[in-house]
């Protein structure tokens, strides 16, 4: 929103309750707010988008239930997922304007753990399920739910899917967002050892640029994998300490060949969400291709080193971690 503001975008942005202050004060603070427009919508209500939607030229439908463990998975993350996903597609095709629609979706349906392929726009997770990784789970159902409907609706529109592996950076907000949740977590002792754990990173930043150019681009077309590299528990926490970051960091390492059994066992005591997670991620690598975006879009991502000091400095400034 930020972005497309400073361009001279008029936008109109869905939340559920517009008049709630934490969702909605920081954004009619930003620079050309008076261009800002916030309607209410939810995701779980069929046609939700189709009144906001009919007159406008371009869609980017961002939102999505991101929660590692939930009660009920079809229910708060499958449904949701899906039925946001397909509304906001059903609204756009009723529309005679809306010229293309930007869907983020996510590393997550592209595959469902690193298994050391290196991974491009033509991987399918074909292995999540309710029961092993859930969230991955819905966020592949949301996007084959998004193709099948280009597939089978007359739309006069193009479908364009940003995929981000984990996003960092800072943050326009108090709030926190799941992927930084994860620092403020290891900060608390929430990780009681430095286990193998790697991710792929993503500056917030970038993938706002992505979104944008993605909308723009005469040429974009199909998946994009949005991401910047990797990073380990190891890297982030050292980084945390050189920034100093006060709280439990963890100092036991518990990241080779017999930790990483240990703590793939100790997974089975987890909620079943993140237990998955653990066991299918520990120890792993992710490798992937981010060249078609590069090519397509000409996003230059910038070190993930600098995103994550950038990440840690945020949360720090917003205190949510202290220092």
């Amino acid at each position: 929103i930020k972005l497309l503001l400073e361009q001279g975008f008029a936008v109109r942005g869905t939340v559920r309750d517009p008049l709630k202050i934490e969702t909605s004060s920081f954004l009619k603070a930003l620079p050309s707010a008076s261009n800002l427009q916030l309607v209410s919508a939810d995701l779980n209500n069929k046609g939700a988008f189709s009144d906001h939607i009919k007159d406008v030229d371009y869609v980017i439908h961002t939102a999505s239930p991101f929660v590692i463990d939930v009660d009920d998975v079809e229910r708060d993350l499958v449904q949701p997922a899906v039925r946001g996903t397909v509304s906001a597609l059903e609204a756009a095709a009723k529309s005679s304007r809306v010229k293309r629609v930007v869907l983020t979706s996510s590393m997550a349906a592209v595959t469902d753990a690193p298994d050391g392929r290196v991974l491009t726009e033509a991987d399918w997770n074909e292995k999540s399920s309710i029961m092993r990784n859930p969230y991955y789970y819905s966020k592949t159902q949301a996007e084959r739910a998004a193709w099948a409907f280009t597939k089978r609706e007359k739309i006069g529109f193009d479908l364009v899917v940003i995929n981000p592996f984990m996003v960092a950076g800072p943050s326009l907000s108090a709030g926190v967002s799941t992927s930084n949740q994860l620092f403020i977590d290891i900060a608390n002792g929430q990780y009681p050892a430095l286990m193998a754990l790697n991710w792929g990173f993503v500056d917030v930043r970038e993938v706002a640029r992505a979104h944008i150019l993605a909308m723009k681009a005469p040429n974009a077309k199909g998946r994009y994998i949005c991401s910047a590299g990797n990073m380990d528990m190891h890297q982030i926490t050292d980084i945390m300490r050189s920034v100093g970051v006060q709280g439990k960091l963890p100092t036991f390492d518990m990241s080779g060949h017999f930790g990483t059994a240990t703590m793939k066992l100790l997974s089975y005591f987890q909620p079943r969400g993140i237990g998955s997670y653990l066991r299918t991620h520990l120890g792993s690598v992710p490798q992937f291709d981010n060249s078609k975006i590069r090519r397509d879009l000409g996003i230059e991502f910038r070190d993930v080193e600098e995103t994550i000091y950038d990440t840690v400095h945020d949360l720090v400034k917003w205190g949510h971690l202290s220092a």
